[in-house]
């Protein structure tokens, strides 16, 4: 299998660092976004993310960037494969792969999908922190380093009706999410998109993460907030679309090498 050549940037010393891949044809960048569309399924099962049948990611079709590929209705994460992908239109329609949609995932992904052009994923689950976090109806604060990633960059959508069916209610996420990176659905759990899967993938990851640590911050006293001027400066680091997509990667190697068939 031909492997995507990753470019270095050498502008700024701060970005010697390699970058997303670019593809010589669409169906060489479709093969990319499903493999690591997969490895992600496979790291939020990993990580404990599954809870049922619920949670979704999504990717924009390269060549169709009117249709996204999403994960089919009832297969768990932890046994995700390229094979089992669904393609979905902006009507709701399966127009490749077999198998049931997720009504919610439609409802949610399509509505960011078409509203927002700039992105290329979105993940979505019911994490245990996430949703614990979900349920205090606030944004994350900038506690840590991590956490700065989303600063000025979420949002709360505090207005949780049940099961997100009605793809009206999707538009309201998608509304409510704007140009940030990140929103939490009060009482319900976490929402990311990024211009990659490998970035939504992490932002969701580390939003988790950061989740679970103001928790824990915020049980043991009172924590001590980044100043804004500082928060802002690290956002601007570790919070960038690049920086998203880079720290995804020592989790696509690790899992590479513990899964195989991932390239399958």
């Amino acid at each position: 299998m031909n492997q995507p050549v990753y470019p270095v940037v050498k502008d700024r010393p701060e970005q010697h660092r390699p970058q997303p891949p670019t593809f010589a044809t669409p169906a060489e960048e479709r093969a990319h976004r499903q493999r690591v569309l997969v490895a992600a399924f496979r790291l939020f099962g990993k990580f404990g993310f599954e809870e049922g049948a619920a949670g979704h990611i999504t990717v924009r079709d390269p060549e169709y960037p009117d249709r996204f590929w999403v994960n089919p209705f009832g297969v768990s994460f932890k046994r995700m494969r390229v094979a089992d992908l669904l393609l979905v239109d902006h009507h709701g329609e399966v127009v490749a792969g077999e198998g049931p949609l997720n009504a919610a995932a439609f409802a949610i992904h399509g509505a960011i999908h078409a509203a927002r052009p700039d992105v290329v994923a979105a993940a979505h689950s019911h994490s245990v922190y996430g949703k614990a976090w979900s349920s205090l109806g606030r944004p994350l604060d900038p506690l840590t380093q991590d956490a700065c990633a989303f600063y000025e960059d979420h949002v709360l959508f505090d207005d949780f009706t049940g099961v997100v069916l009605d793809p009206a209610e999707g538009r309201r996420i998608a509304a409510a999410l704007g140009p940030r990176k990140a929103c939490i659905l009060q009482n319900h759990g976490l929402l990311t998109v990024g211009q990659s899967v490998e970035s939504a993938a992490w932002w969701f990851i580390t939003m988790e993460r950061s989740c679970q640590a103001q928790l824990l911050a915020e049980a043991a006293g009172t924590p001590k907030l980044i100043r804004p001027e500082v928060a802002q400066l690290t956002h601007d680091t570790v919070g960038t679309e690049q920086a998203g997509w880079f720290n995804f990667q020592p989790l696509y190697q690790s899992l590479l090498a513990e899964q195989p068939d991932l390239t399958d």
